[in-house]
């Protein structure tokens, strides 16, 4: 029960269990180390944080038990693009569609397109996309664009990654583009999606969003039914 012997790249260190234990414990870094990390990344670029955060979660394992700790809810940040964000977006939603419903390249594109309009025009007062980022990789996004109806928000192309669920974050970036439509003045907040992606609907409803419309259709090498739903963000709530 005395010291335990690390191995960190190719240099080796003798630590006091307890020593080790304060500096690295537990999957938040509460320890000396965690409580400057958060502070320490906040100072660096978005672009960029993958390379430390990928070394720390290195640190946590080598000095843990061996395996990776498991993420929570307050690991999540959601936050506004960095360079090839974008084309994250328009790549994560081409092949997670893919493989979870059999989607075609023809849903490819049509992110493609909505990708590049936002990316080409859009106004920061009234439109916005958010990335939620996990130990310094994107892990799920959405986007909130001016619908061509006025005073209308239109929410499009939300996604979490597998491995990142259930972790609440569709729903944090649902109420996250929630507000952000009341406060830009938006008087509601539209959506088009498919019966099909349940979980999705479910946030949905959650947030109030009721179904105004449904019309069954053959897009995206699938057949599949539409549907319209809308957020009225004046409405009282019961």
């Amino acid at each position: 029960m005395g010291n335990k012997e690390e191995l960190i790249g190719h240099r080796r260190f003798l630590l006091p269990a307890a020593r080790r234990d304060h500096l690295v414990s537990g999957p938040g870094c509460p320890g000396r180390l965690g409580s400057t990390v958060g502070a320490m990344l906040d100072t660096v670029r978005a672009e960029d944080r993958p390379r430390p955060a990928e070394a720390m979660r290195t640190v946590r394992t080598l000095l843990g038990d061996g395996r990776a700790p498991a993420p929570r809810p307050e690991d999540v940040v959601l936050r506004e693009p960095a360079p090839g964000d974008l084309g994250w977006i328009v790549q994560r939603n081409a092949a997670l569609y893919a493989a979870e419903y059999g989607f075609d390249v023809d849903y490819e594109g049509l992110v493609a397109r909505i990708v590049a309009d936002y990316a080409e025009d859009h106004d920061p007062h009234l439109e916005r996309t958010w990335i939620a980022e996990l130990d310094g990789r994107p892990v799920g996004c959405v986007m909130c664009v001016r619908d061509d109806a006025p005073g209308a928000a239109r929410l499009r192309l939300l996604l979490v990654e597998p491995d990142a669920r259930g972790l609440g974050i569709g729903d944090r970036l649902v109420g996250t583009l929630v507000d952000f439509a009341r406060e830009a003045g938006h008087r509601e907040v539209v959506l088009w999606t498919n019966d099909i992606l349940g979980a999705a609907r479910r946030i949905y409803q959650r947030h109030g969003f009721v179904l105004v419309a449904e019309k069954p259709h053959r897009s995206f090498g699938q057949e599949l039914t539409g549907q319209d739903r809308r957020l009225d963000l004046h409405a009282t709530p019961e």
